[in-house]
């Protein structure tokens, strides 16, 4: 057994069980070869049934890539290119002046830069799965969903975006805001170019040409296939309980809706890492690769985004490509560090896991660096408490986060989802905090009065709506 290996594998169970995770599995490859492979807990807590590589959980925002590869096929067939106006494709989109939407293009969809604010279809479009779901009745998003319209089909997502009143975060290409209504379009685009639904599409022309047998958007006719577990409060107490019942948004699944295992991401991680030729040979060119791994919007202080994939270019390791999912039982992560030869997948049946922790912790071992060791440098600046005035308020979005952020003791605090945390400036209007072993990176935005007016956190942009003090 390597030496690092008992060391992770510590942390790891630590991570899991303070997060009362019923099941997670893990598998990294170097060079196209095992490197390690765990399995922790049960995909049946219930029932005590065993996990593998080739047990299927969701992957939810993981599925993004995917749906940027086939738009990067179609471009290859000459069918389209990423820098075509999406209304091209989707003209029934109304959204915003005419001349803005002329400039929103493929591309700006697929690095969430179209301009769009937060939007918050992706419930209704979830709306029919999510209603029949025993898990939710009784809670805040049972009554909230009752408010939202079905989005069922392509026709209603877009009259929804179309009819939405927000106004625009700006040009198209100038701010990046995670936006999983604009990838549930692509799926729109790449039906109408290709001929084909969605699902086909993908299964026909990236799946099966990968082998990756088990990865499918209907887990109906198989077998292996994990329960799903979400958090719920029971008389006042947060439980973890089984939620059996998947999730889906027919008009939505290239935003977040592919099942897949261990071992089938792995095979798809090799066409991003160098790996096997023919893998690569089969599914896209390597210039279609090079533009896929672009580094074309800041995600934050450590991170941009390219096409369905985060890249840190800085990564102590070299060039890190990576990519998370979260949905009702699902938090998903993958990353492949081409220098290195690795790729790894990490797959557990329960939402709000910090995955991303458990995959900085699994690359600091294999580094020979502790589990939990700070992967950069915090260079805090000093900011007066006037200066730390401009970013006071509370910030809200049409999506499901709000933040705020206040003046404890000469210093500013984030308080969300009920938890607070003391910011550390970096840079102008740029701050990290830590949360568990953590670093968050948050930014501002100013107007052209110089006033703050939003806050990124969570790859997400908030509006400043109000101006709040609290002691």
């Amino acid at each position: 057994m390597s030496q690092w290996i008992p060391a992770f594998e510590s942390f790891a169970e630590t991570l899991l069980g303070n997060a009362k995770v019923p099941g997670a599995a893990i598998g990294v490859m170097r060079n196209g070869e095992w490197l390690y492979q765990r399995t922790f807990g049960h995909r049946d807590r219930e029932q005590a049934l065993p996990l593998s590589m080739d047990t299927v959980f969701g992957i939810a925002s993981v599925t993004k890539s995917f749906t940027c590869a086939a738009i990067m096929q179609l471009q290859e067939a000459g069918k389209l290119s990423v820098h075509d106006p999406v209304v091209k494709y989707l003209p029934e989109l109304t959204m915003g002046g005419e001349e803005w939407r002329q400039k929103m293009t493929i591309h700006h969809f697929m690095t969430h830069t179209p301009g769009m604010p937060p939007l918050p279809f992706l419930d209704g479009a979830m709306k029919r799965s999510m209603e029949q779901d025993p898990a939710i009745h009784g809670t805040d998003s049972e009554l909230e969903l009752q408010k939202l319209p079905y989005l069922d089909t392509y026709a209603e997502v877009l009259a929804a975006i179309s009819g939405f009143d927000g106004q625009p975060l700006g040009e198209p290409g100038e701010v990046f805001s995670y936006n999983n209504d604009a990838y549930g379009l692509l799926g729109a685009i790449i039906e109408r170019v290709s001929g084909q639904p969605y699902e086909k599409y993908v299964t026909e022309h990236i799946l099966q040409p990968l082998g990756m047998s088990r990865t499918v958007f209907d887990v109906q006719d198989l077998d292996d296939v994990t329960v799903l577990y979400t958090n719920k409060k029971i008389d006042g107490v947060n439980q973890v309980i089984a939620a059996p019942m998947w999730h889906d948004a027919p008009a939505m699944r290239a935003a977040g809706f592919l099942k897949s295992t261990v071992r089938d991401l792995l095979k798809y991680l090799d066409v991003y890492a160098g790996g096997q030729e023919a893998h690569r040979a089969t599914i896209l060119s390597p210039e279609s690769i090079q533009q896929m791994k672009g580094a074309y919007a800041r995600c934050d202080g450590y991170r941009s985004y390219g096409y369905g994939l985060m890249v840190a270019p800085a990564f102590p390791d070299g060039l890190m490509i990576e990519h998370g999912g979260s949905l009702k039982g699902i938090s998903s992560h993958i990353f492949a560090l081409p220098e290195k030869g690795l790729t790894g997948v990490v797959l557990t049946n329960l939402d709000g896991v910090s995955v991303r922790e458990l995959v900085m912790g699994l690359l600091n071992s294999i580094a020979s660096r502790e589990a939990t060791a700070p992967l950069y440098p915090i260079e805090r600046i000093e900011l007066t408490e006037a200066e730390q005035g401009d970013y006071i308020g509370r910030y809200e979005s049409e999506e499901w986060l709000n933040a705020t952020i206040f003046q404890k003791e000469g210093q500013l605090q984030l308080e969300v989802d009920g938890l607070s945390y003391p910011l550390i400036p970096v840079e102008k209007d740029s701050f990290v905090f830590k949360r568990s072993h953590s670093i968050v990176w948050i930014d501002f935005s100013r107007a052209a009065s110089g006033e703050v007016e939003r806050m990124s956190y969570a790859l997400r942009q908030l509006q400043k709506v109000k101006m709040q003090v609290m002691q």
